[in-house]
C-alpha cells in the first residue's frame, strides 16, 4: 500500500508541476485550496502553502496574470517572467506532492519538478510567436485560455487519477515538442522570405 502511495504521489507530482508549465499559478492556487479543505495532506513542510495570506497572495497573481496572458506583447513579457516562476512553481508542487507519500530527496523532487514545468514552458513560450504571426494576435487569447484549461484538467487529474496526469503530461511534451519545432521552422522560412525580398529590391 506505501508503495502504491508512493507511486501515485510521484505520478501526481508530475502532473502537477506539468500544470504549472501551463500556468504556474492555478496549480498552486488549487492545491492550497485542497490541503485547506482536507482533501489532500501537505504536511507541515507545505502547509504554507494553504494559509489564508497564501491563498489570497496567489489568488491576486492567478487572476492578473489570467487577464495579461490574453493581450498580445504583454504576454510576451510575462512569459519571460514565467521562465524563472513556471519552474519555481513545478519544484514546489512536486516536491510538495511527494513529501508525505514518497520517499523522494527533496532535492531531486524539486529538480523533476523545475524540468517538467520548464520544458513545457519553453514550448509554448517558442510556439507563441508562431500563433501570433500566423493569426495577427487573434489567437493569443484562444492559446493562452486552452493552457489554462489544460492546466485545470491536469491539476485535478493529478489529485484524482495520477497515472492518466502522467500520461496526459508526457502527451503535452510530445505535442509542444512538435508545435515548437514548426514555430521555429515557419520564423526561419519568414526570415528567408524577409531576407530575399529585401535582397530584390532595386538600388538606386
Amino acid at each position: 500500500m506505501e508503495i502504491t502511495a508512493a507511486v501515485g504521489a510521484v505520478l501526481g507530482a508530475f502532473g502537477l508541476s506539468g500544470a504549472a508549465g501551463l500556468n504556474a499559478w492555478l496549480p498552486l492556487l488549487l492545491v492550497g485550496f485542497a490541503d485547506r479543505l482536507g482533501w489532500i495532506d501537505l504536511g507541515d513542510s507545505y502547509s504554507w502553502l494553504s494559509s489564508t495570506p497564501a491563498l489570497i497572495g496567489i489568488a491576486v497573481v492567478f487572476v492578473l496574470d489570467l487577464i495579461g496572458d490574453k493581450i498580445p506583447a504583454l504576454d510576451s513579457v510575462l512569459h519571460g517572467f514565467g521562465a524563472l516562476v513556471a519552474p519555481a512553481s513545478g519544484a514546489i508542487l512536486f516536491a510538495a506532492e511527494t513529501s508525505v507519500s514518497s520517499q523522494l530527496p527533496p532535492a531531486v523532487a524539486a529538480i523533476l519538478g523545475a524540468v517538467t514545468a520548464g520544458s513545457i514552458h519553453a514550448g509554448r513560450t517558442v510556439a507563441r510567436p508562431f500563433v501570433t504571426g500566423t493569426t495577427g494576435g487573434v489567437g493569443n487569447p484562444v492559446v493562452s485560455t486552452a493552457e489554462d484549461g489544460t492546466s485545470l484538467v491536469l491539476t485535478v487529474l493529478a489529485l484524482a487519477v495520477p497515472i492518466l496526469a502522467f500520461v496526459a503530461v508526457l502527451i503535452l511534451l510530445i505535442g509542444l515538442g512538435w508545435l515548437a519545432f514548426r514555430a521555429r521552422r515557419w520564423l526561419r522560412e519568414r526570415r528567408q522570405r524577409r531576407d530575399a525580398s529585401a535582397g530584390a529590391e532595386p538600388i538606386g
